[in-house]
């Protein structure tokens, strides 16, 4: 039986339940970017525009990093949300206790690559000799909290497959309270600028996932975690790895693709280096409040695929579409307006927050079209299907993206050439998602009841 805060996804009305659902969510979100947005925010003000790029200079590979856990989440979310619905609690047990086993590893896992080559990766994406020495510090110090971050989102995948999404907001708005308070104290009172707000990320990430697990241990639901029960389950590790590592690399292949567009922006001077950085904190706060609304549709279309009811399978994707295109297009028409406003948050220089409208512009157009790719392969990952959705993202997404930076924005050399590419390759990679999840959904209807 369902604890009385989490919410029951096969029955009751579906709009209502999928907003009431992604709004906890939305705002857990927002306070895992606004852990690296404090830490850019913080130095901007009070460390100079020089530990402001160092910091922003790593962007890319901490959201390839928190990318790839989210996307580890999102895919244990399917798999529990799925027995979940179908009742079979042997196998939720079986999948919470393997699945939190496989996340500390792959915690532990990015803390080592964090470490131990942060140099070499900063250095391939040709960050500026001035700020690579800070970047680097940041970035090795931020990598310790990856072990606290990877519990969380495993926790937190845990608890929304089961309709609570109020516990991982309340867990994460305490490590965020934390995380600005240790910045203010690291950097104004310490004067340690990025190391001070890379420890204040990691020591806030850690505080999150223990407050998680200790949730979830005092669950009296099937989805109980039970230290004496941990075990990686082989059959349950395959399903969930099936599925995590595909839309792991999902996301990370987005940061990976991003890495040839932030070493074309390296091209260009330092002050566009800066304006980019402090720009690129809208799309953390973009992209993160549409992907709760992907995590609603893909927990509500594994519960109610495992329960046997097909038209709630299908107006999940479709309410979970619209839904997330009018986010995305009100938020984007908010940064085009209140750009400026926006880039003050981190810096004070009116020649950087110039250089930031330049993204912000472009970005702000566009951002909401990225529903039709990302609301779709969330779809298809709820009915089980992650590997293709990834292929045709390496390709639409990765591929297409490196094509353009040493094609289109190679002949015209401009900034807004290269920001252009985001919306082409999401257009292009959303049409054949499109047409894959149309031909999965035809071959699953017909094992579902008409509700």
């Amino acid at each position: 039986m369902l604890a009385r805060k989490e919410m029951k996804l096969t029955e009751g009305p579906l709009f209502r339940q999928i907003v009431l659902f992604s709004l906890p969510l939305v705002l857990s979100n927002l306070l895992q970017v606004l852990f690296n947005m404090s830490d850019i925010a913080v130095v901007g003000q009070f460390a100079g525009a020089r530990a402001l790029g160092a910091v922003g200079s790593t962007a890319i590979l901490v959201s390839l990093f928190t990318g790839f856990l989210i996307g580890m989440g999102s895919g244990i979310n399917v798999i529990v949300a799925r027995y979940l619905g179908a009742g079979r609690d042997r196998d939720v047990q079986e999948s919470i206790h393997t699945a939190f086993l496989l996340m500390v590893i792959t915690g532990l896992v990015l803390l080592a690559v964090g470490m131990l080559f942060s140099g070499p990766l900063l250095q391939l994406l040709g960050t500026k000799s001035e700020l690579i020495d800070g970047a680097v510090t940041y970035l090795k110090l931020y990598s310790l909290g990856m072990p606290g971050a990877a519990v969380f989102n495993y926790g937190s995948a845990v608890l929304s497959a089961g309709g609570d999404t109020k516990r991982p907001l309340v867990f994460l708005s305490c490590a965020g309270v934390l995380n600005v308070l240790l910045n203010l104290f690291f950097v104004i009172v310490c004067h340690m600028a990025e190391a001070g707000v890379a420890l204040a990320s990691a020591v806030s990430q850690s505080m999150a996932a223990v407050l998680i697990v200790l949730s979830l241990m005092h669950r009296t639901e099937a989805a109980c975690l039970t230290m004496r029960h941990l075990r990686i389950t082989p059959s349950k590790a395959r399903q969930i790895l099936s599925l995590s590592i595909p839309a792991g690399l999902q996301n990370a292949i987005f940061a990976i693709a991003n890495l040839f567009v932030q070493a074309g922006v390296n091209t260009f001077d330092a002050v566009m280096v800066e304006g980019n950085s402090a720009a690129a904190n809208a799309d953390g706060l973009v992209y993160d409040v549409m992907a709760a609304i992907y995590t609603a549709c893909s927990s509500f279309m594994s519960q109610n695929y495992g329960a046997g009811k097909r038209k709630r399978v299908i107006r999940s994707y479709t309410l979970s579409l619209l839904l997330s295109l009018g986010v995305g297009l009100f938020m984007g028409l908010m940064l085009v307006l209140f750009g400026k406003e926006f880039l003050s948050i981190f810096t004070r220089d009116p020649e950087v927050i110039e250089a930031g409208m330049h993204r912000l512009t472009v970005m702000g157009i566009s951002y909401g079209f990225s529903a039709f790719m990302d609301c779709t392969i969330a779809a298809s990952r709820g009915l089980g299907k992650s590997v293709v959705p990834t292929v045709i993202v390496i390709l639409g997404s990765c591929v297409f993206r490196v094509i353009w930076v040493y094609t289109v924005f190679a002949y015209f050399h401009t900034i807004r050439s290269l920001y252009l590419l985001y919306i082409f390759s999401w257009t292009l990679t959303a049409a054949a998602e499109i047409v894959y999840f149309a031909r999965c959904w035809r071959e699953k209807r017909e094992r579902l009841s008409d509700d």
